[in-house]
């Protein structure tokens, strides 16, 4: 009978909220979304410890994460369709392939630079003296790219990439010599592959 009664108590407290939070959205998707704002306060930690944060270890990136999370959310309120259950769970989906994008994102640019790498190191094993002309001349035009895309970038994206991914440099050590905190130089790499992928990209169009 107890916990009867308990359930009951936890029941009537849960349907006043759903209740404000079903009203909240109905007025952002009618063009009001600052009425998601205190739904996605309520919601923060939540999902910033629960979700966000175990999958990615690093604090800077999982609050960068958790905010573009919220942007999304209000950005795609208008195809959100009620279905008698908390906001939160449609967070979390969003906050997860938001997460599984952070993870993909990092193993294309590390394929990437193992790529060029690969392709400034080519050689023309056994060809003709031709094969290795164009070996040569492939190798001289993959360096190229490769300098015209880093002098494009931020010189604080550029030295980054350097510490960490040419002089492979502990992440300790990259972010003593940038002066920040590890997990801020974690932020500031991701950024920067990103930044390089863009440019050596538009430099291949």
């Amino acid at each position: 009978m107890i916990a009867d009664a308990e359930v009951a108590r936890q029941e009537s407290g849960l349907e006043p909220r759903l209740e404000a939070e079903r009203l909240a959205i109905a007025r952002a998707k009618a063009g009001d979304p600052g009425a998601l704002e205190p739904v996605l306060a309520a919601h923060a930690e939540p999902l910033f410890s629960s979700v966000i944060m175990p999958r990615l270890g690093d604090r800077a990136l999982a609050e960068d994460l958790l905010r573009d999370t919220f942007v999304t959310a209000i950005e795609k309120i208008r195809g959100f369709t009620w279905q008698g259950r908390s906001l939160f769970f449609w967070l979390r989906q969003i906050a997860l392939r938001k997460v599984i994008d952070v993870h993909r994102a990092r193993g294309r640019s590390r394929r990437m630079l193992e790529a060029l790498a690969g392709e400034i190191a080519a050689q023309a094993a056994g060809g003709t003296a031709d094969d290795a002309l164009i070996a040569e001349e492939d190798r001289r035009r993959a360096m190229a790219r490769i300098e015209a895309a880093m002098a494009a970038l931020p010189e604080r994206y550029a030295r980054a990439i350097r510490l960490r991914l040419i002089e492979e440099r502990a992440r300790d050590a990259c972010a003593e010599t940038m002066g920040v905190e590890v997990g801020n130089f974690d932020v500031i790499l991701f950024r920067a592959v990103r930044a390089f992928r863009a440019a050596y990209g538009e430099r291949d169009e």
